[in-house]
């Protein structure tokens, strides 16, 4: 069990989460992630690592609250335990590439910081882009701005930097005449698809980190096969990092919706649940 040091929401739906964690603190490398339980009948969440602080012995991460058990851990309070292991999966390939493009958007927004840190560690010329649907959504800008050479923003409203998405930016910075050794993206599924095809359409290489459906995240069960260049790969031990343009997207969007509707279902029921509970009802409200 590991305490949680800081919870708290960035941005609607976005939290930050600090955790109490030396020895995986000690052990993080960029492109991580950890597994989070945030209670005894909750699942397995998989979330990438953000950052950590081996001195202080702490790992930050950022999750979006979207099923019952991100709602369960976006209620937890500071100074409470939960379940928490780490680190998982392959780093990050990291090397002097030139100058390199790294897009995030929802929760890779927090997520790509790490990525941001060890290529311009690794003596890279770093621009970072980040997308949310207006200003109010862009959080973790300080850190960014603070680790990249330059820093760009993207809203669908058009309220800060470019009008669009974060392939927008990548298509406006090489019409500028930036040449991009490599991209590499992070977020939900469709903006990591759409942002690596425009990549592969520029001739620019991409990487991206994706997030099947996972159970056990240690290699044993087989529910985050993703299929990459035709071969079968387990995104808990084989990535989470692949080659974007090698990505089976259809592929992967299909295995992610197979529960959607068993997951409306039960986030709707323990929505209902965890409001009469806070509410201090006694049993006598239902939840149809």
């Amino acid at each position: 069990m590991n305490r949680i040091i800081t919870l708290q929401e960035e941005v609607p739906n976005v939290y930050k989460l600090v955790v109490e964690a030396p020895d995986v603190a000690r052990r993080c490398k960029a492109g991580q992630f950890a597994v989070v339980i945030p209670d005894e009948k909750s699942e397995r969440i998989p979330l990438s690592i953000s950052d950590w602080d081996p001195e202080a012995g702490t790992v930050t991460l950022y999750f979006l609250e979207v099923g019952v058990s991100t709602m369960k851990l976006a209620r937890r309070k500071e100074g409470e335990e939960i379940d928490f292991m780490g680190p998982l999966g392959r780093p990050a390939d990291i090397e002097n590439y030139g100058t390199v493009f790294i897009g995030g958007g929802c929760y890779g927004v927090g997520a790509i910081l790490p990525i941001v840190k060890a290529l311009k560690a690794a003596g890279n010329r770093v621009v970072t882009a980040i997308e949310g649907r207006s200003h109010w959504l862009l959080y973790n800008k300080e850190e960014l701005i603070k680790h990249s050479d330059r820093f760009l923003r993207a809203t669908s409203d058009g309220s800060e930097g470019t009008k669009g998405k974060v392939r927008n930016v990548l298509d406006e910075q090489v019409d500028l005449g930036e040449k991009f050794d490599i991209a590499f993206f992070f977020g939900c599924t469709f903006m990591m698809m759409k942002s690596s095809k425009r990549a592969k359409e520029l001739n620019i290489p991409c990487r991206v980190y994706l997030n099947p459906i996972m159970v056990d995240a240690t290699g044993m069960c087989g529910v985050c096969r993703v299929n990459v260049d035709g071969m079968v790969k387990f995104a808990c031990v084989d990535g989470p990092e692949f080659d974007g343009a090698l990505v089976d997207w259809p592929l992967l969007f299909k295995r992610n919706r197979q529960y959607v509707a068993h997951e409306t279902l039960a986030f709707q029921h323990n929505k209902c649940e965890l409001h009469h509970h806070a509410a201090g009802d006694d049993g006598g409200g239902q939840c149809d």
